[in-house]
């Protein structure tokens, strides 16, 4: 009987990684997820999984503290070492995230080291974590933002760490490559959700500027997102490596 395939997804108990959780148990993995306070939401994504005939646990983690990590891993490997009979998995999408929206001016280094520790640090050092574990021909997808590539005020620390996962994935990629692991980076564009206080989807303003600055004529929604990641865990995607991906419907074109 051949095994399913098993995702860990960060961040999974709402917006962009819920999204993604669902999004490829569709297309018929497992999933683990992880969340850093709300169980009660976390809970309610694994029952849609599990709705959808996929396994599905949710583990509390904090991603900005490294400290975790060791007892994190040791939680999960034994959940799958039960479940499965192996300690390994195949794809790990790195997502958990926050947004603060402050100018560069306004920026403390508090918030610098708060965005820091979440999108950076954490992103490194969970990865490396994780290393022992992927199995071969495992991919590795982290998300970015397309403030990378465009500018809007407000973003300067948080676009800055998502720069830096943007070189860290090409350098993953070139590491990882005789283990066949594949790294690529998804960035989205303006998305409808609570990140950032939910300024894309709350500020009328802000949502229509942007949606009259996008080809497609309108501000991203989190199910524009959680299926190109998922494509990016497929073999459908076997020869694609290294890449950048945005998905922001032509966003300041």
């Amino acid at each position: 009987m051949t095994k399913n395939k098993i995702a860990l997804v960060t961040g999974g108990s709402r917006g962009l990684g819920k999204n993604t959780a669902l999004s490829l148990a569709k297309k018929g993995i497992d999933i683990i997820l992880t969340y850093k306070s709300n169980q009660a939401e976390a809970e309610k994504v694994v029952s849609e999984i599990l709705s959808l005939g996929q396994k599905a646990i949710a583990f509390r983690l904090d991603t900005s503290d490294t400290n975790q990590f060791d007892s994190f891993f040791d939680q999960i490997t034994t959940y799958l070492e039960k479940k499965t009979g192996i300690k390994n998995f195949d794809y790990l999408v790195n997502n958990a995230g926050i947004g603060i929206y402050k100018s560069f001016e306004d920026t403390t280094e508090e918030d610098f080291d708060t965005l820091s520790n979440i999108q950076f640090k954490g992103v490194f050092f969970l990865t490396q974590k994780a290393l022992p574990f992927l199995n071969e021909g495992a991919s590795i997808v982290n998300i970015s933002t397309g403030l990378t590539r465009f500018s809007l005020p407000g973003y300067a620390a948080y676009a800055s760490m998502k720069g830096a996962i943007e070189t860290l994935t090409k350098y993953l990629a070139k590491e990882l490559g005789s283990r066949q692991i594949r790294v690529n980076v998804v960035a989205p564009g303006a998305i409808e959700t609570d990140f950032g206080g939910g300024v894309v989807r709350d500020n009328a303003q802000l949502n229509g500027f942007i949606a009259s600055q996008t080809a497609l004529g309108r501000v991203g929604l989190p199910d524009d997102i959680g299926s190109v990641v998922a494509f990016l865990c497929s073999d459908d995607s076997k020869w694609i490596n290294a890449q950048r991906i945005e998905v922001s419907g032509g966003q300041f074109l």
